[in-house]
């Protein structure tokens, strides 16, 4: 019985030592910080197919940063179903940026936007 409870006690705090924020800002904190740091193997985990080609694209033509803290702040969140849009400020850029997430096998997934794509903010 003592085997048992220690067996169950050590997978509980297993599965809680793994999980993470896995909200639209979260990822667009992972996806900003992977983007301008040249984490390509992250950045490609937590993209669309189609959005990790738009970023790697982008990626190339940015030099990485001399400051490594990103100081991500969410400015503003919406989510429509299986949308989600952050806007959002760094370190490493003047201007604030905007992601459009979308769902994917039940995790969000930053994406490309159309350029003519209206956003909610």
């Amino acid at each position: 019985m003592k085997k048992i409870t220690l067996f169950t006690i050590a997978i509980l705090f297993i599965a809680c030592a793994e999980t993470q924020d896995a909200s639209p800002a979260a990822i667009a904190k992972i996806v900003a910080e992977s983007f301008y740091q040249g984490d390509e193997a992250s950045l490609k985990k937590h993209t669309t197919p189609e959005g990790f080609v738009t970023f790697s694209n982008l990626q190339k033509m940015f030099a990485k940063p001399k400051n490594s803290e990103s100081n991500f702040k969410v400015i503003d969140e919406r989510i429509e179903g299986e949308i989600a849009w952050v806007k959002y400020s760094t370190s490493y850029d003047k201007t604030p940026g905007i992601f459009k997430l979308v769902k994917a096998n039940g995790e969000w997934k930053a994406t490309a936007r159309k350029p003519s794509e209206k956003v909610p903010f």
